[in-house]
């Protein structure tokens, strides 16, 4: 009922060689833990359906996701976008480039980009 997008990025050599292992530094519903080292990633649930049909249950259902990432630098954030669309493309497909943003206050740089996934039941 849920997109393995955790399972797939930690199993990449070149998203752990970023974003760390044990823990891997990929959080769920939007939120890292406080003080969390940069860079890091969150990703969300933003919409999804089943595949219904009229004569039996769904086969797989599909979650369009968000995901954020957050760095130190514009460098350094975008390279670790590039390794989780990478390490992503390889079972969901992205949908929609968000943008990137910078936190004058933090002084964090951010870039968002979502993602259609589909599960199979």
């Amino acid at each position: 009922m849920y997109p393995p997008i955790f399972d797939v990025c930690a199993r990449s050599p070149a998203v752990t060689a970023l974003l760390g292992e044990s823990p891997t530094r990929l959080y769920p519903f939007g939120e890292a833990p406080e003080g969390v080292s940069k860079p890091y990633a969150v990703w969300q649930t933003i919409g999804g359906e089943p595949d219904n049909y009229l004569a039996d249950r769904p086969d797989s259902d599909r979650f369009g996701l968000q995901i954020d990432v957050y760095g130190t630098s514009a460098t350094q954030t975008r390279n670790v976008a590039k390794t989780l669309r990478d390490a992503i493309e390889l079972k969901a497909y992205v949908i929609r480039w968000n943008g990137e943003f910078y936190d004058a206050t933090t002084k964090t740089y951010r870039y968002s980009f979502d993602v259609d996934w589909w599960v199979t039941r």
